[in-house]
């Protein structure tokens, strides 16, 4: 597939020819059966073709965020970041799969059937991004865009092979983004490598007046600024690797001496232990979620459920019946552990407790990036699991331990693939950064890239 770097440089009828061109690869590669793609509606802005996640708004797009409940509701507007890829010589194209509502891990909760791994169809892509990820790792896209609560742009990128960022909160507009945990969710990008993912980056930053969450900062110009020579100091944090399978630890161990290698100093640290971090982050976002949700009950928009008639029926009964045949038991499951942590008696125990251990985590990373300028850690413990092997949903919470933590601070990091284990399977890596930092993410990075290469 032709580079985002590559697609730009193009006229503009050759631009909007690769909207045919993929469109027809992707219906010839039918038997791969990934099904990455929900369906192909373009936005009718001439440019560089992006696939975009179904939970960002394009305007006159059914947008499901891969549930029942949201099936036939069509955007009245654009997100920010489509309107800002309009100006910057791209436009959306196809609709992305991914876990419902961006709860999951594996991508198979979603209305529209599971998303398979290119690098190995019998495993998972990840989540919640897996479509947009393995539309990229499989040829199928240019680039596409993501949005990460708890690592659902990085895990993905991980598992299939490819380049995610997760950027700063506050860097990128959450507006036309439809929530799961409103504190957590960042959108960012999804691309072959870290040059793409630097221009796609700079074309959706910036502050927006309509997002109270947006920073306002000027739209970054990271990929005219990126530079491999720079040396950085770059905590690792080996006792996270305790949890990790020996194929990750191993590249964990390796990656580690390239950096060291291409001249930058490594700094060993130590972090609260990984069970706080999934603690925390579970009782934060089903809590938000818990609240973002309940505006899905059929009565505004989306999808009614077709025994609900309310000249016949109380409003209760049409809230239960909608919700109890729109949603599906993974987003069911975060509703009711949310609605229990912030109800009454549970609230000072659960939720505020949860925010006193964020803080921590928080001020956990401040303390490391006073010595260091980056941090190094795993995406996963382990590399991406056979479908059906995950018994439970605490194991499928589990696969994001190394990657919450990013969220709950709020930082910016990058997930790149370093290697593959003995079966072929990518194994990525990720690099943490400071607040708003993220051009020595992505310096770091395209180093290390080049230095894999």
């Amino acid at each position: 597939m032709i580079t985002l770097k590559q697609a730009l440089s193009l006229s503009k009828p050759e631009q909007n020819e690769l909207k045919s061109q993929i469109q027809n690869l992707v219906k010839q590669s039918e038997n791969a059966e990934l099904n990455a793609y929900i369906d192909f509606s373009d936005d009718e802005v001439s440019g560089v073709p992006i696939l975009i996640k179904d939970n960002i708004s394009v305007k006159g797009w059914e947008i499901t965020c891969a549930s029942k409940i949201l099936k036939g509701y069509k955007s009245p507007y654009n997100a920010t970041v489509i309107e800002n890829l309009h100006t910057n010589g791209m436009s959306a194209f196809g609709r992305a799969n991914m876990d419902e509502f961006a709860m999951g891990s594996t991508t198979e909760s979603s209305c529209y059937g599971r998303t398979k791994n290119p690098c190995d169809t019998s495993c998972v892509p990840g989540g919640s991004s897996g479509g947009s990820a393995a539309a990229v790792a499989g040829g199928l896209a240019i680039a596409a865009l993501g949005s990460d609560t708890g690592g659902s742009i990085r895990q993905p990128a991980g598992y299939c092979g490819c380049v995610g960022l997760k950027p700063t909160y506050g860097r990128v507009s959450r507006y036309g983004l439809i929530a799961y945990s409103s504190s957590l969710d960042q959108i960012g990008p999804i691309t072959q490598n870290v040059e793409d993912c630097a221009i796609l980056l700079d074309a959706i930053s910036g502050g927006d007046e309509r997002d109270s969450t947006s920073a306002r900062k000027a739209p970054l110009q990271c990929f005219s600024k990126l530079d491999k020579e720079r040396g950085f100091k770059i905590a690792v944090l080996r006792d996270f690797i305790k949890d990790a399978d020996s194929s990750v630890a191993k590249a964990y161990e390796n990656t580690i001496k390239v950096l060291e290698s291409s001249g930058n100093e490594i700094l060993p640290k130590k972090m609260l232990d990984t069970n706080f971090h999934i603690s925390t982050y579970y009782i934060i976002c089903t809590a938000e979620a818990s609240s973002n949700l309940a505006r899905f009950d059929g009565v505004r928009y989306g999808n009614r459920a077709q025994n609900a008639d309310t000249n016949k029926r109380s409003l209760k009964d049409l809230y239960l019946s909608t919700r109890s045949n729109g949603f599906g038991t993974e987003v069911k499951n975060r509703i009711l552990l949310g609605s229990f942590v912030l109800s009454s008696g549970y609230y000072d125990a659960y939720y505020l407790k949860a925010q006193k251990m964020r803080s921590l985590i928080r001020a956990q990373f401040d303390e490391i990036f006073k010595d260091a300028d980056l941090i190094l850690c795993p995406v996963a413990p382990s590399i991406a699991p056979k479908f059906r092997t995950m018994q439970t949903p605490l194991q499928m919470y589990l696969n994001d331990i190394y990657t919450i933590g990013v969220n709950l601070a709020g930082l910016p990091a990058i997930s790149i693939p370093v290697g593959k284990d003995s079966d072929g399977l990518p194994i990525g890596m990720q690099l943490i950064g400071k607040h708003f930092d993220e051009q020595s993410v992505l310096d770091c990075a395209y180093a290390l890239e080049s230095a894999l290469s």
